[in-house]
């Protein structure tokens, strides 16, 4: 990790694959703009959700450390967050589902520290820090539902991603990213929105990937939780949208049941949700996610498993009845009549583990062009090899340094010398090693003694399948490019100019000397930034108790704004209600 993040016990638990997504915070980066933003958000959302959201989720800002009115320091947070057993990490934007998923099941909060722009201040299809902070982590604070966020890393990051999946990824990731940069060119962001519709048409067989992100996306990112009748919001999405915060709750939103059902209700992240399921309590949460998971090939294994890994064309692990567990790129399977898989390959490097642990002398040194094996029963004794007993294996010739010649009930036969064993802590043979060995089936050498020593991987079937490696330690995977990086502005003098203005009423409300009176801002501000209407909404709030009419004036400042721009009334409106009714309660 960079020297500039600072680490705590529970990131250092991390694998480097997960590591290396990590990035700095870089808080000095945010603008006076920026943290007015976050403060006017966060005013917003208290003031309207300590109506219908869960109750968690107040108590909860409290509990991790979430100001309403500054940015929050993932480092204080963190210090917060360790007294219930969390840790929060910066990430640049997207990150990939499996790693997204996989830093939950280690009790990580990841969050993209990149703040939304003004004019996008009601939503952004990008992730940013009020979306990750403000909504995700006050919710942890309730242990059942901290509960369900780990426990649905664990599982969900094991899930088989399909091609598809990797294509849409990069190219939401890539939409995002333009949508929430300054002076994208329109048809940039057309072209992008095309190619993620595209990808998004194309009809074909949910991946398990596909169906547990939308689990997420209807628990997590857009939950609610309760009754139909008067259900609460805990989902982070909602949370961190003040527009949809309060038009989930009218009745053009459609509410369902939560069920399994969820993960094959499709949803679109550019776009309002025109349904949202409702979960009777935090701990029901898991109770479906344990049965989606009994669907999966994580817990089913099989040729269906295995085909799932084929088709995703990166690395997955299956694991034999054995205990062997298998990891690498898989590229070939034969099946018998039952569809039981009676063979497998990998291509590159591959990886022997047992119990997540990568086997002495197994990883990909061993195997850096791939690992084969047939799998099933012996003929005629209708036994594994994982069943003989010691005496069996005496029988049937199984010795270091004898030859010996056996097939399986598939019809693939084993010809060569034994040369020597390894076994699980129960004893049984997990894995032979030949020499001088002829593997065939049919009319097909499937291994020829000139290929060099050939390792037969003992186990009867595949308990399970699923997607990365057994032993995170055993590939190299610090490698992750991403093909569009979010962007850092630099600023005009103007743009200078208004952030200097925003800093100046900053101080003033925190009692700090400044070189500003209000007066001069608003004067400043009116003439040189006619248009913007956040920073006189902050002014008004400082003198509308004590001076009425410098009060007024700036209401009407705001209101020749609204005209010529009637799509931002609301978001006006609203910052003055919090103000002039005080309404506000934390």
């Amino acid at each position: 990790m960079p020297l500039e993040i600072e680490s705590n016990p529970l990131l250092d638990r991390l694998p480097p694959h997960l590591k290396q997504f990590i990035k700095p915070q870089n808080y000095e980066e945010y603008t006076p703009i920026d943290q007015a933003v976050w403060r006017y958000v966060m005013r917003k959302n208290i003031a309207s959700l300590s109506k219908v959201a869960h109750k968690s989720y107040l108590k909860g800002l409290e509990k991790t450390g979430i100001s309403i009115d500054e940015i929050p320091s993932m480092y204080g947070m963190n210090r917060i967050l360790k007294e219930i057993g969390w840790a929060a990490v910066a990430v640049d934007g997207f990150i990939p589902p499996n790693a997204f998923m996989e830093f939950q099941a280690y009790n990580i909060l990841v969050i993209a520290s990149d703040i939304r722009q003004l004019e996008n201040i009601e939503y952004t299809p990008a992730p940013d820090i009020i979306h990750e902070a403000a909504g995700h982590a006050p919710i942890i604070a309730n242990p059942d539902y901290a509960e369900y966020l780990r426990r649905f890393g664990k599982i969900g990051c094991k899930a088989i991603s399909s091609k598809k999946d990797y294509e849409i990824y990069e190219a939401v990731r890539s939409l995002s990213i333009l949508k929430e940069a300054h002076n994208t060119d329109p048809k940039d962001i057309k072209n992008a929105q095309k190619k993620v519709e595209e990808l998004q048409n194309k009809k074909e067989e949910p991946s398990e990937m596909a169906l547990i992100r939308n689990l997420h996306w209807w628990t997590v990112e857009y939950g609610l939780v309760g009754s139909i009748e008067d259900p609460k919001i805990y989902g982070a999405g909602l949370l961190s949208s003040i527009g949809e915060s309060e038009w989930c709750m009218t009745d053009n939103v459609q509410k369902r049941s939560y069920t399994p059902d969820a993960a094959f209700q499709d949803f679109d992240i550019t776009k309002p949700q025109p349904q949202l399921f409702v979960t009777p309590d935090f701990a029901y949460l898991c109770q479906v996610l344990e049965e989606f998971a009994d669907t999966m090939a994580l817990r089913k294994g099989g040729h269906r498993g295995l085909a799932k890994l084929i088709e995703s064309d990166n690395i997955g692990t299956i694991e034999l009845s054995t205990g062997l567990q298998i990891s690498g790129v898989f590229s070939r399977m034969i099946k018998n009549e039952d569809n039981e898989v009676i063979y497998f390959e990998t291509k590159g490097p591959t990886a022997l583990s047992y119990r997540e642990k990568e086997l002495i002398g197994q990883g990909v040194e061993t195997y850096p062009k791939g690992f084969r094996s047939p799998l099933g029963k012996l003929k005629g004794i209708n036994l594994a090899i994982e069943n003989m007993s010691p005496r069996d294996l005496k029988a049937y010739n199984f010795y270091d340094g004898e030859y010996i010649e056996f097939e399986f009930e598939s019809g693939i036969t084993v010809a060569g010398i034994n040369i020597t064993g390894v076994r699980n802590i129960k004893g049984e043979l997990i894995l032979i090693q030949f020499t001088q060995c002829t593997v065939r089936y049919k009319n097909e050498y499937l291994f020829r003694p000139e290929w060099g020593n050939f390792d037969l991987a003992v186990g009867k079937e595949i308990v399970s399948a699923f997607s990365g490696p057994a032993d995170d330690y055993s590939f190299d995977m610090v490698n992750h490019l991403l093909n569009v990086n979010t962007t850092k502005r630099s600023y005009t003098p103007k743009q200078e100019e208004l952030h200097s203005l925003y800093q100046a009423v900053k101080n003033i409300r925190n009692g700090t000397n400044t070189a500003f009176s209000l007066e001069a801002v608003f004067d400043i501000l009116k003439k040189d930034h006619p248009e913007d209407w956040l920073l006189p909404v902050e002014i008004y709030e400082l003198v509308h108790e004590r001076d009425l009419k410098f009060a007024n004036y700036i209401l009407k400042h705001l209101e020749a704004i609204t005209l010529k721009k009637p799509t931002i009334k609301r978001l006006i409106d609203s910052g003055i209600e919090i103000i002039s009714k005080n309404i506000l309660t934390v």
